[in-house]
């Protein structure tokens, strides 16, 4: 099979919204010529075609582009998936757990890939977003169970300080293949990208309570070494998700 023609051809039905058949494309070249050549037609695909393909996940089955795709390309596509405007983040969370968890998958090669990436930060923090108040209990306590959190948000040279401290939880404690095992792999494996997602998603909190623009906070974020009242921020109040509007995707 031409290579260049089912690249022209997953495309179109893509253009078209007609995603299963996009798969159903690059599925037909896998079974005729093997992993190897879908994974050449991967790495020609625009990020945005992959995702369009990825997210539209399916529990009950395996896509075969969630099994082959990379970290490299993955990543690139995560990093472009808030241009969809899901307020839910529904997409985001099944489609990041789905393939990062992928059996015998590495996920901090992928949490990696993101954290490279700019807007990959930004990207785990609208992952995380719904689950505010558990992320910061963890960064606070080491624990999920925020009833334990005493309300303090932990400055960013403390959380730093903390980066290699000894877990107070096990991984496999939390080994649920989701948020929690997900926030456990950036705190312990990889504290910086764990920072700096948690920064962002401290700013689009503190953005919402403004009523300021994301990127006014997140800068005023970064200069901030003290500890923060969270007032009514989240904590079963106000959550990042409900400033984003609701106008339709951009894709």
């Amino acid at each position: 099979m031409n290579h260049l023609a089912l690249i022209e051809k997953t495309q179109t039905l893509i253009a078209a919204g007609d995603i299963v058949g996009a798969e159903s494309a690059l599925v037909e070249l896998a079974d005729a010529e093997g992993d190897a050549a879908l994974m050449v037609v991967l790495d020609l695909l625009p990020a945005k075609d992959i995702l369009a393909v990825m997210r539209e996940y399916d529990n009950s089955r395996e896509s075969v582009v969630s099994l082959l795709v990379t970290p490299e390309q993955f990543a690139r596509a995560v990093v472009i998936e808030k241009q969809y405007k899901d307020l839910t983040r529904t997409h985001l969370r099944g489609m990041m757990n789905a393939i990062i968890f992928r059996e015998d998958a590495d996920p901090l090669a992928f949490l990696n890939a993101i954290g490279d990436l700019d807007g990959g930060s930004e990207a785990l923090a609208d992952y995380f977003t719904e689950k505010w108040d558990r992320v910061e209990a963890f960064a606070s306590t080491g624990s999920f169970d925020a009833m334990r959190d005493t309300g303090e948000l932990v400055s960013r040279a403390e959380l730093q300080a903390r980066a290699y401290e000894r877990p107070s939880v096990e991984q496999d404690e939390i080994a649920d293949h989701d948020w929690m095992e997900l926030a456990w792999l950036l705190r312990y494996e990889n504290p910086d990208l764990f920072i700096e997602m948690l920064t962002v998603l401290r700013a689009k909190a503190r953005a919402h309570d403004a009523g300021l623009d994301e990127d006014e906070v997140a800068d005023e974020e970064e200069e901030d070494d003290g500890k923060v009242e969270t007032g009514d921020t989240d904590r079963g109040k106000a959550t990042p998700a409900a400033r984003e509007s609701d106008e339709e995707s951009a894709i």
